[in-house]
């Protein structure tokens, strides 16, 4: 099957988020190691300014709990997100991302807790991984947010990886990276605008309807097990066992569905 990526349609891109976020510039990179370490690395030296960085091929991609990742061209979607941002809580942003991933997406797409896109409730579809810096805003609670996206646009088969990865092309045949991107992004940046302004709490009820761990029995990576009654107003997980019903807020611990 020929992978190799379409023109990238930036004009329209810039066009659509420009619209959204007056500023925003849009930036193509043929390979970088990583779309989210190249943004940060601009952010320590100082550059806070709102960005949408797309990586053709990544050759050193993170994902959550420093998993590595890696990409080429027209296989997958590698994208980050710059943004100066100032929320009253940070709690929910990886699960009003994987939101507002899902929905641009195809309603069989689900969100595994906290920052996974799945399909079929056992393949992985989309990673996410958010991180932050000091930002140099006049608001002391400002930080220069990086949202990074890696989407599996075309899998090849036989590849061996821990999680079995899905394709959105399984979904939308012949989608490529630039027609994924037309689509996700300006929702993933309303999405997060939003999120600034109101928090977690509203998605609440439309997270509840793409939840892959809701009404079932999972297994964390510490060993335990707990049945799942999906996410709390602020994206804490929500687990029942022996000791009665507690919140994960951990990044250091992930979950599973059995």
């Amino acid at each position: 099957m020929n992978t190799a990526q379409p023109p990238w349609p930036l004009e329209a891109l810039w066009q659509q988020l420009d619209a959204l976020w007056p500023g925003l510039s849009v930036e193509l990179l043929p390979e970088v190691d990583s779309s989210n370490t190249e943004l940060m690395r601009r952010a320590r030296a100082g550059w806070h300014e709102p960005l949408l960085l797309i990586a053709e091929r990544q050759s050193a991609g993170r994902g959550r709990l420093g998993k590595s990742w890696s990409s080429l061209p027209g296989q997958a979607l590698t994208f980050s997100l710059g943004l100066p941002l100032a929320p009253r809580d940070w709690s929910g942003l990886s699960l009003t991302v994987g939101l507002a991933l899902a929905e641009s997406l195809h309603p069989a797409v689900q969100i595994k807790w906290p920052n996974d896109l799945w399909l079929d409730g056992a393949r992985k579809l989309c990673g996410i991984l958010i991180e932050t810096a000091s930002s140099a805003g006049s608001d002391a609670a400002e930080r220069y947010c990086v949202i990074g996206v890696g989407l599996n646009i075309h899998c090849p088969p036989g590849a061996d990886l821990a999680t079995p990865a899905a394709s959105l092309q399984e979904l939308l045949p012949g989608i490529d990276a630039g027609s994924a991107l037309l689509r996700l992004a300006p929702a993933l940046l309303q999405a997060v605008q939003t999120f600034a302004q109101q928090g977690f709490a509203p998605l609440q009820p439309r997270f509840a309807a793409r939840d892959l761990l809701r009404a079932r029995n999972v297994r964390l990576s510490d060993g335990r097990q707990a049945w799942c009654e999906g996410v709390a107003a602020d994206g804490a997980l929500l687990l029942r066992d022996g000791a009665g019903l507690q919140a994960l807020t951990s990044a250091s611990v992930s979950v599973r569905p059995m």
